[in-house]
């Protein structure tokens, strides 16, 4: 798989009907390893390596319903009393990070009211803290490291 821009990470890997498949340690089982996973799982070991995030709060791949139409996350981070921190988007690193992507975070977003957003490629990552008040986004350097209160 392509090298990302993430720190580096270890991975369990098992050949799966002659699929390469990766351990999810979220979900707690092998999953296929597709150029989208592979940035997904490096995004977990991101959110909990780096920024300390524990992995009791985040959630991966569920499914969601917007507007009457049934939509998958990606990455969700919640906090403590169980609202929801952080939306993450991956897509292929192959897949340039477009209006349209900010668009599909946005549109999870009306509906799982995030405090921050974060969309990545594995190449390029973009950052964004949500001002409600105002109705708009301000991009960020990084997301904020964990803080238990």
């Amino acid at each position: 798989m392509q090298k990302l821009n993430f720190p580096p990470y270890s991975f369990r890997f098992k050949n799966n009907q002659n699929k390469i498949a990766v351990f999810d340690e979220q979900r707690k089982k092998f999953v296929i390893l597709t150029p989208e996973e592979w940035v997904r799982q490096h995004c977990v070991k991101f959110l909990k390596n780096n920024l300390n995030y524990p992995a009791s709060l985040i959630n991966v791949e569920k499914k969601i319903e917007i507007a009457g139409l049934v939509k998958r996350y990606d990455i969700v981070v919640f906090e403590p009393q169980g609202t929801i921190d952080i939306i993450v988007e991956c897509k292929a690193p192959g897949i340039k990070i477009r209006q349209e992507t900010f668009d599909q975070i946005a549109r999870y977003n009306l509906e799982l009211k995030a405090n921050f957003l974060m969309l990545t490629n594995g190449l390029d990552h973009y950052f964004c803290k949500m001002d409600y008040e105002k109705q708009t986004y301000l991009f960020l350097q990084n997301l904020p490291e964990y803080a238990s209160s």
